[in-house]
């Protein structure tokens, strides 16, 4: 009976006990709460990208990211492999911050659920300490431009095959094994140094793997350019234009290109059987191209004899070019391989700071007169370049350079009518016109392009044992590169309609150099020629500009 009782008294104790326990964190939990509804900031422990924010308002929280967002603005990160280098800014990448977002979820933590989670909540972040991540916006295309513009200028990179139609030939050209940028891997490296605000400035080296070339594909090669012969006509209510296709296939049976891609050659040829239409859209006259949608014209030095020849042949090659509704126009693809048997002529171009004959060498300016047509003709633009050293021909953020197998200039005919390109190349003048049929509503294309910074020269010195003690000889002129941006404005009526970045360009500086005298002067001739300065009096840029833009990418 004894042991009854005494277990009972012990069981109310427990009671007794356990409900002061839950009375005093009651109590405890209410006061907590009391005095954490009358902090209006961060709780203790909470950071934002590692960045302790704990004993800051909302407001004040966001005038701290506001401030550093700003200074990321200016954050350079290099892109280097080897001696190629690229310098990438938050700014190209149209890089955003879901900071707002980031900082209330902050604010939040030991306020928005129950008194219990919420003093949970603020416990576990005051011992453990809690990190919000900031969500990073980049134009994913834009970041694969420069990817890949950079991924061109390595040595040794892989090369895929390619092809072009050149008159009744199918001309292939062999991949090479080389080096490829991790794409993946690099794009999320990037992403990390974004998001990282205690850095201001970082290197990557690139990382790169060896890369196989992919293997020709006949049968692929051949369903791309095997086409039906069809008779070009025009119908009306609406107006429909309807091309007319040449027949192409091969002149030999796909075994036998197989058969002949086994030999171990840089380049193959198939001939192709072409079937003539027997109407085509030449044949339909002014009819199928009555209006003049845009046209754009540069000029050229026609007294260098070379790369007028080579500026000639691309213009011939794209004139008269038809472009489907909803086809795209390949500038590699049309002009071709640009090789001696072709025709083309070696003419100024640039490679590691330094002129260099190269052939096709002028062929760039054929390709940005057609890029700026195509701008005022309110075209797609697919695929566009700009060229390492700014041009001479057009304004910054105006051009597109080209390099066979590498980068091309692409655009889609995204109008209701086929297009043609007429381009003409005379006395030193090259021009390029659209031609078309005007659609219902037409806009007003308005092309703006200007300089937000410029990239000063450096002088590089060159020690010269021919040159006497005092004589200096300018070598290389130089000039300064800078950073442009280039905006499309469309208009209808008068009215605005849209204003549009198309691209945000670095060009580089070219050094100045400058050969210094080592040789000993003789006693005899001291007077004469002591300190004597010896210069290059044709400090020309604009004509050295014009040579420098070719670049070794058979510009």
């Amino acid at each position: 009976m004894e042991k009854k009782e005494k277990k009972k008294v012990n069981k109310k104790i427990l009671i007794i006990t356990i409900i002061i326990i839950i009375s005093i964190c009651l109590l405890f939990s209410v006061i907590f709460a009391i005095i954490n509804i009358s902090n209006n900031k961060i709780i203790k422990g909470i950071t934002i990208q590692n960045i302790d924010v704990s004993k800051y308002t909302k407001e004040e929280a966001f005038e701290k990211f506001e401030m550093l967002i700003q200074e990321e603005k200016s954050k350079k990160i290099i892109l280097k492999y080897e001696q190629n280098e690229t310098e990438i800014t938050p700014e190209d990448l149209e890089a955003t911050y879901n900071v707002k977002e980031v900082i209330e979820e902050a604010y939040l933590i030991g306020r928005s659920d129950n008194i219990f989670v919420n003093n949970f909540n603020i416990v576990q972040s005051f011992i453990f300490g809690k990190n919000l991540e900031i969500e990073l916006t980049i134009n994913e295309n834009k970041l694969s431009e420069i990817i890949n513009s950079f991924s061109e200028t390595l040595p040794g990179k892989v090369e895929q095959y390619s092809y072009y139609i050149e008159d009744e030939e199918l001309v292939i050209t062999k991949g090479k094994d080389g080096i490829a940028v991790k794409k993946e891997e690099l794009v999320e490296e990037i992403k990390e140094i974004l998001k990282d605000f205690s850095s201001s400035s970082s290197i990557i080296d690139a990382p790169v793997e060896f890369t196989k070339a992919e293997e020709i594909d006949i049968d692929k090669i051949h369903s791309e350019v095997y086409k039906e012969p069809q008779d070009a006509y025009i119908t009306e209510d609406p107006i429909t234009v309807h091309p007319h296709v040449n027949g192409i296939d091969f002149d030999i049976s796909i075994e036998e290109a197989k058969e002949l891609i086994k030999e171990d050659k840089e380049e193959y040829i198939i001939p192709l059987k072409i079937t003539i239409a027997n109407k085509t859209l030449k044949d339909l006259g002014q009819e199928a191209f009555p209006n003049q949608l845009s046209t754009f014209s540069t000029k050229y030095d026609s007294s260098n004899e070379n790369r007028t020849t080579n500026i000639k042949l691309a213009s011939e090659k794209i004139n008269n070019t038809i472009i489907m509704p909803g086809e795209t126009f390949s500038y590699n693809q049309t002009v071709g391989k640009r090789t001696i048997e072709a025709g083309y002529k070696e003419a100024g171009a640039y490679a590691g700071g330094q002129v260099v004959q190269t052939v096709g060498g002028g062929i760039c300016q054929v390709s940005s007169t057609l890029y700026n047509a195509v701008l005022y003709a309110n075209l797609e633009i697919v695929e566009r370049y700009n060229h390492y050293f700014e041009s001479s021909y057009v304004d910054a953020g105006r051009d597109a350079t080209v390099s066979w197998g590498t980068l091309d200039f692409k655009f889609k005919n995204n109008r209701k009518y086929p297009i043609k390109i007429v381009s003409t190349s005379k006395n030193g003048v090259e021009t390029v016109s659209i031609y078309g049929i005007k659609e219902e509503t037409e806009y007003e294309v308005i092309i703006q392009s200007k300089v937000i910074s410029s990239i000063k020269r450096s002088v590089r010195y060159e020690d010269d044992a021919e040159l006497e003690i005092g004589k200096e000889i300018i070598s290389q002129n130089g000039h300064d590169g800078c950073i442009s941006e280039t905006y499309k404005i469309v208009r209808l009526n008068g009215e605005i309609v849209s204003n549009t970045l198309l691209s945000r360009d670095t060009y580089h500086s070219l050094e100045r150099i400058i050969r210094r005298g080592t040789k000993e002067i003789e006693d005899d001739e001291t007077e004469e020629t002591s300190g004597e300065l010896i210069t290059d009096v044709s400090d020309d840029i604009t004509e050295n500009k014009q040579v420098v833009n070719e670049e070794v990418v058979n510009n």
